[in-house]
């Protein structure tokens, strides 16, 4: 032994010995993706040294202008995973369609979804980003997957995790008995485990959301802030601190360790998106995470997790975190969600509630 701290390898392979049935294919699998983030990690901490900072100087399936890192990450998770026989196909943000394995490699029994670096924004100011992933069972194992068999509700993920490349780089998964975060010691090239059984605190006194878009909220949402920021003085009797990162992985990591609650709900900027965020490959993993760590996600009509995909890149609404306020912010979405112009005839259950 190396060290006395237990090896991404190691947990496991614990972890399979409770199934012994299992083949060991996405113990594999994940190894791989550790295997991509690590390389992305170095990739994004050496930034202008190898010239990878900047616009890439295109845009991507969802019309947003590229990084160059962007273009890195994506071409990483790609090669880093294509390879092994254990996927029958991948879903990236940076492809309007799923990625075909070559044929010169084995299909496998799984299917790879994935934000290959969320919060790409934040890179030219040396801000924390991340990777996204979640795998899923491909529903014909060994032939190559097609648009339908990405469409599964995340209550069906198999697995789901992301990496941080901030001051250390972490993974942090779940294969469904808890969440588990592991350190990358760079000079082993080796993930440790260093924070075992996450949990998010069910009270909190901190909340993210970006104000700017506040003109666009529903009133749910606009009822909730208003709370928090009245503070001890308001309804809620006590002091709220407000962030915004701008990462989804960053915000998460957060949560995860002090506990907290991230809102990205819908609204009327554009009543074409449902939300901002893609269910896929952003809400479903980060949903799983969460609610693994006893914490719930929503996305202000229902649990994320049971929602069933209508399309590849399909955007929702998102509010997850601690389980108290998510609690009270869905309760303020089922009865105190009315437009300004309701009737007072018509109550909190009247038939002008707000459902664009």
């Amino acid at each position: 032994m190396l060290t006395d701290r237990t090896t991404l390898t190691q947990f496991l392979i614990e972890e399979r010995r409770h199934h012994p049935g299992a083949s060991g294919e996405l113990n594999a699998l994940i190894l791989d993706v550790a295997l991509a983030c690590k390389a992305i990690s170095r990739a994004v901490a050496r930034g202008a040294l190898d010239g990878v900072l900047g616009s890439a100087g295109s845009e991507n399936v969802h019309g947003e202008t590229q990084k160059t890192l962007d273009l890195v990450a994506n071409d990483l998770f790609l090669r880093g995973n294509e390879w092994g026989g254990h996927l029958a196909g991948m879903l990236s943000e940076e492809s309007e369609a799923p990625c075909l394995i070559p044929a010169r490699y084995p299909k496998g029994r799984y299917l790879l979804a994935f934000d290959p670096l969320d919060g790409s924004s934040n890179v030219d100011v040396n801000v924390a980003v991340g990777s996204i992933f979640s795998i899923l069972r491909a529903p014909t194992p060994g032939t190559d997957a097609v648009e339908a068999d990405f469409l599964q509700a995340g209550e069906r993920q198999v697995c789901a995790g992301y990496a941080i490349y901030g001051p250390s780089t972490m993974l942090v998964l779940t294969v469904g008995t808890g969440v588990h975060a592991f350190t990358l010691d760079p000079s082993l090239g080796e993930f440790f485990l260093t924070h075992a059984c996450l949990r998010i605190p069910a009270a909190t006194s901190e909340f993210a959301i970006n104000a700017s878009n506040r003109r666009f909220w529903e009133p749910a949402v606009s009822r909730y802030v208003d709370e928090c920021l009245a503070g001890a003085a308001g309804v809620r009797g006590r002091d709220f601190n407000m962030r915004w990162i701008a990462s989804l992985v960053a915000e998460t990591h957060r949560i995860l360790t002090r506990g907290g609650v991230f809102l990205y709900p819908r609204d009327t900027r554009d009543p074409a998106k449902p939300g901002r965020l893609r269910l896929l490959y952003e809400a479903n993993p980060i949903a799983f995470i969460v609610e693994q760590a006893q914490g719930r996600a929503i996305t202000g009509q229902g649990r994320v997790l049971a929602t069933v995909p209508g399309r590849l890149h399909q955007r929702i609404g998102f509010i997850f975190g601690s389980a108290d306020e998510v609690g009270r912010l869905e309760q303020y979405h089922r009865d105190h969600n009315l437009r300004d112009c309701d009737a007072p005839l018509f109550g909190v259950r009247g038939l002008f509630r707000a459902t664009a």
